[in-house]
């Protein structure tokens, strides 16, 4: 029985690992049409390969997305290969989070490129396309960090705020045809600390993860069920905690 994300053509950025990694596994599962990037081709490949393995189709690309032109890439991949585009899932993110006496200036900089810039640069790249078809979804993974403002945390929330609040000002903008979702995941099982700076942050938060985090694959089924709605349905906002997190 086909699933309304069977032939899908699905972006998964930040898919090398964790959130992206679970999710591009699941909808090829579900019968979708993978377009694969993140900044490191290896893991990439070997995705790939075993979506291939698996019976699934998955292509894939080296894509950095602070970088404009490497967004646009990617979705003319997704066109040329396939044909369309159906649904961009923009999951890629950092995390470098530290007191703000730290004065990590440069990891500031860093989390307002990927996480605003590049989510920025996906929307530029995909809503052309999405209007031309009269057709397409925006998911956007943002997090449960920008609901709750905890100590070290400043930036990044403030990141993921931003992030927010562009989903729910593209929302409104986007008319009868395009769907628009917002997933806010919160303590997930990835290595999002690595991107960590702060040695005793990056502790605490590894930590905490061993305590209560729960697997990708939950927050891959809620993008799953996002997706898989009918066109008429627009589910705006998905928020995935473990049972355990305050």
């Amino acid at each position: 029985m086909e699933s309304g994300i069977t032939n899908k053509v699905i972006i998964v950025t930040g898919a090398s690992s964790g959130i992206g990694e679970a999710t591009a596994l699941l909808l090829a599962e579900r019968g979708a049409k993978l377009v694969l990037g993140a900044r490191r081709a290896e893991p990439l490949s070997a995705l790939t390969a075993r979506i291939a393995a698996a019976g699934g189709e998955a292509v894939y690309a080296a894509t950095d997305v602070t970088r404009h032109a490497d967004m646009a890439a990617l979705v003319q991949l997704a066109q040329e290969r396939f044909g369309r585009l159906d649904v961009l899932v923009s999951n890629a993110g950092i995390a470098p989070i530290s007191p703000l006496d730290e004065l990590r200036v440069d990891d500031w900089e860093t989390m307002i490129d990927v996480n605003i810039r590049g989510l920025l640069y996906g929307i530029a790249a995909a809503l052309p396309v999405f209007r031309q078809q009269q057709s397409g979804h925006f998911v956007n993974v943002l997090s449960t960090a920008g609901l709750s403002i905890v100590p070290t945390m400043a930036v990044y929330a403030g990141t993921k705020n931003a992030a927010r609040t562009i989903t729910e000002g593209l929302r409104q903008e986007a008319g009868p045809h395009l769907r628009v979702t917002g997933i806010s995941p919160g303590f997930v099982q990835t290595n999002l600390p690595d991107s960590m700076s702060s040695p005793g942050v990056q502790a605490q938060i590894k930590e905490r993860m061993g305590d209560i985090a729960i697997p990708p694959a939950a927050i891959a089924r809620a993008i799953a069920f996002a997706i898989e709605q009918p066109a008429e349905v627009d589910v705006n906002e998905i928020v995935v905690r473990p049972t355990a997190q305050a």
